[in-house]
């Protein structure tokens, strides 16, 4: 680990979740987290670089890598990148969620996702429990969009959706609530890098 403490959250205000294992981190990652922000009206985001993928036969490089190129890269007051989940001993979302929603009582979350994790959101353990706990902001990438409105999660929380000019309240709307935001899109992909051997473990 990095030898950090647990990040700082003060009570009423709304952080963003954005998750991942960040191997590496990139331009569109930032792109995403900035435009999250403005468009979610999130107090801050908080980048977690999970230990693994547990959906991902090969591991990242290692953590402490991972963790310095991302915070190299994103640098913004009110972003912290963390390595949160290694702390808490928690690789699947939904148990993320509920150990900070534990550790943090009056702080809100939001768990931001691009639309190609919604499109797979439903082979998540216990995804469920995640929409109906946690407001989801979901912001389509390149390519993405129309698998993500037709995947199995977005049919299956059709009537929670908020719609994209009203995505300021998601917020402050109780779960289940989830707003799909279409934004000008950084195209990078971490899998791009490290196929061009830009990125060694």
């Amino acid at each position: 680990m990095t030898g950090e403490r647990f990040p700082i959250a003060r009570q009423g205000e709304v952080i963003g979740l954005l998750g991942g294992s960040f191997d590496p981190a990139h331009d569109g990652h930032v792109h995403i987290t900035r435009e999250a922000m403005k468009r979610f009206g999130l107090s801050r985001v908080w980048w977690l670089v999970s230990p693994g993928n547990p959906l991902k036969k090969r591991g990242p490089a290692p953590l402490v890598q991972r963790m310095e190129r991302a915070r190299d890269l994103m640098q913004h007051p009110r972003v912290t990148v963390t390595d949160i989940e290694a702390r808490l001993g928690t690789r699947y979302t939904a148990r993320t969620i509920r150990a900070l929603q534990e550790r943090f009582p009056g702080v809100r979350f939001v768990w931001l996702m691009g639309a190609d994790n919604l499109a797979q959101l439903h082979h998540w353990q216990d995804w469920e429990w995640i929409m109906h706990n946690v407001p989801v902001g979901v912001l389509a990438r390149p390519g993405d969009r129309i698998s993500a409105r037709m995947s199995h999660a977005a049919r299956r929380f059709r009537n929670y959706r908020i719609a994209g000019r009203a995505s300021h309240m998601l917020a402050q709307t109780d779960a289940p609530a989830w707003c799909f935001v279409n934004v000008p899109m950084v195209s990078h992909s971490s899998s791009e890098i490290r196929a061009a051997g830009d990125w060694t473990a």
